[in-house]
């Protein structure tokens, strides 16, 4: 059997009983940490709290060789990812290929950022349209795909939320989001989404201090939202409601950073 098993958003203690349970009867365990990370914890921690030793997969291990599902035919392995095992599409596709190969799979959720990021900011969640993800721009390599998921979602009055790159120890923060949102309107020649515009933030959901900010996009160029993992939210059209709770959570002290 292969069991894809979510940890949760932040910290060792975030995952499921069921998921523990499931870990502590595993033969092999293995992690993947490229897609998105536990900045609250360490791979000790997990290990001492989980009561097993946790193998550290590569991007080349998880999406060429994949020996760890060939491995699952006769033993028991299980797969860990930070968030929602079934939110990145890497992680769907070893589903399909497990299952193609007559394996058992189980899936064990998580709590991930596509439900956390709404209720922080106390937006709603079927407002918001098609998730976008913010690379780094590279040689040869300048994408503006997530200005163009901005402008459908816009013209629908849909909140967009991204998910911004990781690199190796390099994380993405909402700031260098927003300049290459910018940078992507400009070479489109669209100023939809623009200084003026207003952005949302959410850095380190699921840690005991979230922090929660919303300000013109000008303003974030500007801010340090301290330590990662970040993503950026652009309001599309807003219901009173959440007019209302953005007020409410951005003036409560408990609940911002």
């Amino acid at each position: 059997m292969l069991t894809f098993i979510g940890l949760g958003l932040y910290g060792a203690k975030d995952i499921s009983l069921k998921g523990l349970e499931a870990i502590r009867k595993a033969d092999n365990v293995y992690l993947e940490f490229y897609t998105s990370r536990l900045m609250g914890s360490s791979l000790e921690e997990m290990e001492a709290l989980y009561g097993k030793k946790i193998r550290i997969l590569n991007r080349r291990q998880v999406e060429t060789e994949r020996e760890f599902i060939d491995e699952s035919i006769k033993r028991n392995v299980v797969f860990l990812t930070a968030g929602d095992p079934m939110t990145a599409t890497t992680h769907e596709d070893l589903r399909i290929d497990a299952i193609k190969k007559g394996i058992d799979v189980r899936i064990i959720h998580g709590s991930s950022i596509l439900a956390a990021a709404p209720g922080l900011l106390g937006l709603q969640a079927y407002k918001f349209g098609k998730t976008g993800s913010i690379p780094y721009p590279e040689k040869n390599f300048q994408p503006t795909t997530p200005y163009k998921v901005l402008l459908d979602n816009l013209s629908l009055g849909l909140h967009t939320l991204f998910l911004l790159d990781i690199k190796e120890d390099r994380y993405m923060n909402p700031s260098e989001a927003v300049q290459l949102l910018l940078e992507m309107g400009r070479a489109l020649g669209d100023a939809s989404f623009n200084e003026n515009s207003p952005v949302c933030t959410v850095s380190r959901a699921g840690s005991e201090n979230p922090g929660i900010w919303c300000g013109k996009a000008s303003e974030a160029l500007k801010r340090d939202f301290g330590p990662p993992l970040h993503c950026l939210v652009v309001p599309g059209k807003m219901h009173f409601m959440e007019e209302e709770a953005l007020d409410v959570i951005m003036n409560s002290t408990s609940d911002t950073e």
